[in-house]
């Protein structure tokens, strides 16, 4: 096959009764669908089994997370491309042939994304990946139609295929053999930022990352629902192990500075709108980052560098956002 297109699932049968049918419509020829279940409690394999048969299926021992689920389910697929596909996305006709299209035309690129947009909300992109993303020098994401929590409506104003600094994890296309070769998504972070941490080392080994607007799906993530203590820790942690292993001596020193005064006033504000529970994840988050510093500092030195890594954001995106500046055409 030319490509797999790699739908993790665990305990999610209503994702997959709602989305794996428009998957499955919209994907054949040379693209097949797998499903890799990283160890489901629930009836998602049998429901699997009794309504889509032809649909190729991974089994997992245990949940492995994002991360390990994906690195061991991509050692059982063998086509030149692999698209990581969340549960919860709903795909439209002629969506995969345009990424693939771009991969085979554009050799130096590793990963293409495409243009996401929201199920429940079909004309406002989707805040996990919108239209691409990029990153600012203190490590906060944002997209391409997306700053922080301001979401934009998709008025065609990002159409245009274009290199960006990282693709959502949420529908991720990118060339198997260097997924491999790099080590896959980083384990020890589980879930959140691992595919940032990737497609930054993709570009340090001198890749190329890129969002193609032309294919367009719809994603239900989680943008708009309320924010866990176990996500704020995990993109905390994840965050800082990744700027630790893939920045710049001087981005290191920057962030070593700053960032411990941001978090604390994110911590601070969480206390103050009643939260503890997320002011303590920061802390912890922090505490973790501090173990790891053995583990990162070789990890650092196993990341393949060939060249500077451009389109990361010489500036503060939430100061700007602050100051009102609310979409990303002004705030680039």
């Amino acid at each position: 096959m030319k490509l797999s297109v790699v739908i993790l699932n665990w305990n999610g049968r209503k994702h997959l009764e709602r989305f794996l049918p428009s998957v499955v419509q919209h994907t054949s020829g040379e693209a097949e669908v797998v499903v890799a279940d990283n160890g489901s409690t629930d009836d998602s394999l049998q429901w699997l089994h009794d309504n889509y048969p032809q649909v190729r299926t991974i089994v997992l021992d245990q949940n492995y997370g994002f991360a390990g689920g994906y690195n061991r389910s991509l050692q059982q697929v063998d086509s030149d491309y692999v698209l990581l596909l969340n549960s919860d996305v709903e795909v439209t006709s002629g969506w995969w042939q345009p990424l693939v299209e771009l991969l085979d035309n554009e050799k130096d690129v590793a990963a293409v994304a495409p243009k996401l947009r929201s199920v429940d909300n079909p004309d406002m992109f989707e805040y996990a990946g919108a239209s691409g993303g990029f990153i600012d020098y203190l490590g906060y994401p944002f997209c391409r139609g997306r700053i922080l929590s301001a979401v934009e409506r998709d008025e065609g104003q990002y159409d245009d295929r274009r290199d960006i600094f990282w693709a959502s994890g949420a529908a991720l296309c990118c060339r198997r053999e260097v997924y491999v070769e790099l080590g896959g998504l980083d384990e020890d972070f589980f879930a959140h930022m691992e595919e940032i941490d990737l497609q930054w080392r993709m570009q340090l080994a001198g890749w190329r990352i890129m969002v193609e607007p032309r294919s367009v799906v719809y994603h239900l993530g989680g943008g708009t629902l309320p924010i866990s203590s176990r996500k704020v820790y995990l993109n905390h942690r994840n965050n800082l192990a990744m700027l630790f292993k893939c920045s710049s001596p001087m981005q290191r020193i920057t962030v070593a500075v700053v960032r411990p005064f941001t978090d604390m006033l994110e911590a601070v504000a969480y206390l103050v709108t009643l939260h503890p529970h997320k002011a303590w994840a920061i802390v912890r988050a922090w505490g973790r980052f501090i173990a790891w510093h053995s583990m990162l500092s070789r990890k650092r030195k196993e990341v393949k560098r060939v060249k500077s890594v451009e389109h990361i954001y010489r500036n503060s995106i939430v100061v700007r956002y602050l100051f009102g500046c609310r979409k990303f055409k002004n705030m680039m």
